[in-house]
């Protein structure tokens, strides 16, 4: 076969020049019939090497029977059905070049965002140890969403994945935007909708919206795919060369980083930055309700003599004077409060550690003064009686009554 420069020289020479074939095949010491084949041909030469033969050619009638009864049966039980013994990554490469044609194709068109519509959720795990105070640091999540007309960006460190915590995030970031999409699409995180359905948290709060929620279907990242990328473009570009002092702090260079920096970058795929699409973005979106949707962690629980409950792994007073009694806890990103119909009987800052007790100096000093005033009572109460004279009063015995009074309660008697 002629190598691409002599075809094109072939060409020129007779086509251009007018030289003769033989003259052509005796200038550059081809065969008459190759220079023929070059000046008929449209095309330059193009090597293509015949595929050798593979050991899994023979196997493959029988590769095809088992995919018959089960299109998603696994390479290794095929492998063990047809009597394999060679490369299982030789087995898979087939398999994946076959296996479509028994399961099928899935499809998806090209979608067009409109300013408004949707936006997609995530939570990032960032490899980084956060201070925390009481001498703790943790990995924490951060809330991550993504505006898919303008892919306006914005993000928050919460402190757990339960779902009062990532609806507080949600909250606080569809606050600052001062609108919401239409349409919120999650995966299948546990507090959304881990089964497939909206949780009842979930449900409630995009309810309150009056938005959709849009849960991704099981094994399909696609779905979502820009608030993933999103969470790469942080890794790589936010994280490197930080570092911080507080959950606070985190999420102060993080703000600052997507006004300044993230959400200024021009995205290829819409060829604009998202600054200059997020007006028509937000004036599309919905105005928020005018009562806050409930968000947040929510407890109701009997007060224990210690007067503390757990939240998160960690133990907060509360007015001792509520032992006994039901009480509602309620926490923010910030805060915990604890009522007692209806009044506050503890307020405290969340805590981001875990297991802490976290104690308010009031309610440890009305607890001393309950517990002696307590003590008090009972040994008032275990002093023996005294006359007005002071003088003690006797205590008798019930069965001298009955036999003052010759009363027989025995009913064998």
């Amino acid at each position: 076969m002629i190598s691409v420069e002599d075809w094109a020289e072939i060409r020129r020479l007779s086509r251009a020049e007018g030289v003769p074939i033989k003259a052509i095949a005796r200038r550059l010491g081809v065969a008459r019939n190759t220079v023929r084949a070059a000046l008929t041909s449209d095309n330059p030469p193009r090597y293509v090497r015949i595929p050798a033969g593979s050991a899994l050619d023979r196997f493959e009638p029988e590769i095809r029977r088992q995919l018959d009864v089960d299109a998603l049966m696994p390479a290794t039980v095929i492998a063990r059905n047809i009597g394999w013994t060679g490369s299982l990554t030789v087995l898979k490469d087939r398999l994946r070049a076959i296996r479509p044609e028994y399961k099928g194709v899935d499809p998806v068109d090209k979608v067009v965002y409109q300013p408004g519509g949707v936006s997609q959720w995530d939570l990032w795990f960032p490899d980084v140890a956060i201070p925390v105070g009481f001498g703790q640091e943790r990995r924490l999540p951060v809330l991550a969403a993504t505006s898919a007309y303008s892919r306006t960006r914005a993000s928050v460190m919460i402190p757990s994945r339960m779902a009062g915590d990532i609806l507080c995030g949600m909250w606080e970031l569809i606050l600052r935007a001062g609108k919401v999409t239409r349409t919120i699409v999650w995966d299948r995180e546990a507090g959304i909708g881990g089964s497939g359905r909206p949780t009842v948290e979930a449900a409630s709060f995009v309810g309150a919206l009056s938005a959709e929620l849009k849960l991704a279907p099981p094994r399909d990242p696609e779905f979502k795919g820009m608030v993933e990328r999103n969470n790469r473009f942080l890794e790589t570009s936010f994280l490197p060369g930080r570092s911080f002092g507080s959950p606070a702090d985190f999420n102060t260079q993080m703000t600052d980083w997507w006004s300044t920096v993230g959400n200024r970058q021009r995205v290829r795929s819409i060829h604009a930055r998202p600054i200059d699409l997020w007006g028509d973005d937000l004036a599309a979106m919905i105005p928020l309700p005018a009562t806050s949707p409930v968000v947040g962690l929510r407890n109701r629980t009997r007060l224990a003599r210690d007067y503390h409950v757990r939240l998160d792994c960690n133990d907060y007073s509360v007015d001792p004077r509520a032992i006994g009694r039901w009480v509602d806890v309620e926490a923010d990103l910030e805060t915990v409060t604890i009522k007692l119909g209806g009044k506050i009987a503890g307020h405290h800052a969340r805590c981001w550690a875990k297991e802490q007790t976290i104690t308010d100096a009031t309610h440890l000093e009305l607890a001393r003064y309950l517990r002696v005033e307590y003590w008090a009572a009972q040994r008032a109460r275990e002093q023996p009686r005294r006359h007005d004279d002071g003088t003690r009063v006797a205590l008798r015995a019930l069965a001298d009554y009955d036999q003052l009074f010759q009363v027989n309660f025995d009913k064998t008697g």
